[in-house]
């Protein structure tokens, strides 16, 4: 029998911010300030990075690979066409093309789709699988073969659901005609979970939302049996992305009001969304199921280099044998998304490199983390101090080791972010 790992994310736990960043009940209601385009972290930025300069600071850059959205084909078809780029990419696409076809027993071709712009439903969520973990695998191998970039000297890696397995691969763990047919041989029984369930953002306004009680109020109103609901990915200390079956979301608004306090919202999101990561993929024992399938591939016997840093987890935890075991974890186990950007800003990066098509949500939740402390700053008259002192304390490992995790969270904003399918196609090297 599986054994699941407690959320260890109340407020004693590592992976919350501090009162002073919160800024406690004074918090104004409307929540994170959006930026103008929330899909590229731009509020801080800087020159764009030249190529040497990437190479000389690859060892302080932290890959971020993006999951499923509602697009995901991004600029792909420009690095298929592209004269040099297309030599790397058109390969990897067919090789995922072929994975594609032997589980859905038909013909894929992921270069057409791309070419069509065909765009991505609930019917197409496998060949949506592929295309994600091809486009980042082959974005990153230009990188590497194009530029000469030693991406494995990265300081880690992470990525947010289907992401993680591009991390996988291109961290040496496994090759993608190893892993890849794992989830694609599954995706289609997810894909039809999604129906009749309802996707929620839950979030405060004020105070850290309080997760165990929130698993309390989800575990209650599934045990009745009228559907399952459950956390979905933690995006923030307040904001929790919940996916539930049938009428539970309603369920869950109205209970929460005696348990929650009162400044919680739920906003339902009109897409639908398959539950990966939650408690409903068990309807069709999709953990057990992954964890077979990954005892009878090969692979997954290295450590990954660069370290990456498991959403399933909320740690960098990957060693030489413990890859099938997370795995199954990370089908029905909520994101971690804060913790993996906690881990980031604790390591001392200093570049965050987003691969895959049109990546949204981790720019996007590193721009507002990045926004609220700069906020927080000015309202202390320390944004001079922090503009000048914050960015060395990447340099000074021991400094780092000697404050608390929460105060990495300072280095937010001096942060430098690339969209790396942007870089890519503005690179003279036709």
């Amino acid at each position: 029998m599986r054994t699941t790992k407690s959320n260890n994310l109340d407020g004693r736990s590592r992976g919350w911010a501090p009162a002073w960043l919160t800024g406690g009940r004074s918090r104004s209601p409307r929540g994170f300030i959006r930026t103008p385009r929330p899909a590229v972290a731009v509020s801080h930025a800087r020159t764009p990075l030249g190529v040497d300069e990437l190479r000389t600071q690859i060892g302080t850059a932290a890959f971020a690979f993006r999951g499923y959205d509602a697009s995901n084909t991004g600029r792909g078809v420009e690095l298929l066409e592209h004269p040099v780029y297309g030599a790397i990419v058109a390969p990897v696409l067919v090789s995922a093309s072929g994975l594609c076809s032997a589980i859905l027993k038909r013909p894929v071709d992921l270069a057409a789709r791309l070419r069509d712009h065909a765009p991505s439903t609930l019917e197409t969520f496998v060949e949506d699988i592929a295309m994600i973990v091809g486009l980042e695998i082959a974005q990153v191998r230009i990188l590497e073969r194009v530029f000469d970039i030693p991406v494995h000297r990265a300081r880690l890696s992470f990525g947010h659901s289907i992401g993680e397995l591009a991390a996988l691969v291109l961290g040496g763990v496994y090759e993608m005609e190893q892993l890849l047919p794992v989830p694609l041989s599954l995706a289609q029984d997810c894909a039809e979970l999604t129906y009749h369930t309802t996707i929620g953002i839950l979030s405060s306004s004020s105070v850290n939302l309080d997760v165990v009680k929130v698993d309390r109020l989800c575990h209650g109103i599934s045990a009745r049996g009228h559907g399952l609901i459950g956390p979905s990915t933690y995006l923030s200390p307040d904001h929790i992305l919940l996916i539930g079956q049938e009428g539970t979301l309603d369920e869950f608004e109205h209970e929460m009001r005696g348990m929650l306090t009162p400044d919680v919202t739920l906003r339902r999101r009109p897409n639908h969304w398959p539950p990966l990561h939650t408690p409903l993929v068990w309807e069709r024992n999709i953990p057990n199921r992954t964890a077979m399938a990954m005892h009878h591939i090969t692979g997954g016997d290295r450590k990954p280099a660069p370290a990456i840093v498991s959403c399933a987890t909320g740690l960098a935890n990957y060693d030489e044998w413990n890859s099938r075991m997370i795995l199954a974890d990370w089908t029905d186990h909520p994101q971690r998304i804060w913790e993996a950007m906690e881990t980031t800003l604790q390591s001392g990066a200093e570049l965050v490199i987003h691969a895959g098509p049109e990546p949204k949500l981790i720019p996007s939740a590193f721009d507002r983390l990045g926004t609220r402390v700069i906020k927080q700053l000015r309202r202390g008259h320390l944004e001079r101090l922090g503009s000048s002192v914050i960015p060395s304390m990447g340099r000074q490992e021991w400094i780092m080791r000697s404050l608390p995790g929460s105060a990495a969270l300072l280095r937010a904003p001096y942060l430098r972010h690339m969209i790396l399918e942007d870089w890519l196609l503005v690179q003279d090297v036709a």
